[in-house]
C-alpha cells in the first residue's frame, strides 16, 4: 500500500464523539466563547474551567464527515479569570531560563535571539568563523569579587 493511500485513509475517519458541542470554523459566538490564545489576547485565563465546546479547523469545517485532528477548546469568556501578575521570582526565572537559550558557552557573548545550540552548540562565529554583527550580542560582564 503506498503512502498516499494510507493518509487518504486515515484522512477519511468519522468525527469522534468527544461528549462537547463542536463548532465550525467562524460559527461560535465570539462574544462568549473564546480558545485560550484568544483569552489571553484580552488578558485573561481559562480559570480552572472545563472546556465547553470544540472548534473545528478550517480545513475540517467543509468536511462533516472527517475527525478533525487539530480542533481547539473553547472557554467561557465570562467564567474567564484575569492573567496572574508576574512576580519577581517567576521574572528572573524566565530569564534564566532564556539566558541558557541565548548566551553562546564558548564565547559568553548573550545574543538577542535563541542560538543553534543543538545542532551547532555554540554560535557561528565560533562554530564555523563567521562574523557577528556587535549590535546582535551583548557581552556578559566577568564576575569579579567584591573583596
Amino acid at each position: 500500500m503506498t503512502a498516499r493511500a494510507r493518509r487518504r485513509r486515515t484522512t477519511t475517519q468519522p468525527r469522534a464523539t468527544h461528549g462537547l458541542p463542536e463548532y465550525d470554523w467562524g460559527t461560535a459566538p465570539a462574544d462568549q466563547l473564546a480558545t485560550r490564545r484568544q483569552l489571553r489576547a484580552a488578558r485573561l485565563r481559562p480559570g480552572g474551567q472545563e472546556p465547553v465546546a470544540l472548534l473545528r479547523c478550517k480545513a475540517c469545517a467543509t468536511r462533516s464527515q472527517r475527525a478533525c485532528t487539530r480542533a481547539a477548546y473553547v472557554y467561557r469568556v465570562d467564567l474567564a479569570l484575569p492573567v496572574r501578575p508576574m512576580t519577581l521570582a517567576k521574572e528572573a526565572a524566565l530569564d534564566k531560563a532564556m539566558a541558557a537559550r541565548t548566551t553562546c558557552p564558548k564565547c559568553r557573548r548573550r545574543y538577542h535571539h535563541v542560538l543553534p545550540l543543538r545542532s551547532l552548540g555554540s554560535c557561528l562565529e565560533c562554530h564555523d568563523g563567521t562574523p557577528a554583527d556587535p549590535t546582535t550580542y551583548i557581552t556578559v560582564p566577568v564576575h569579579t569579587l567584591a573583596a
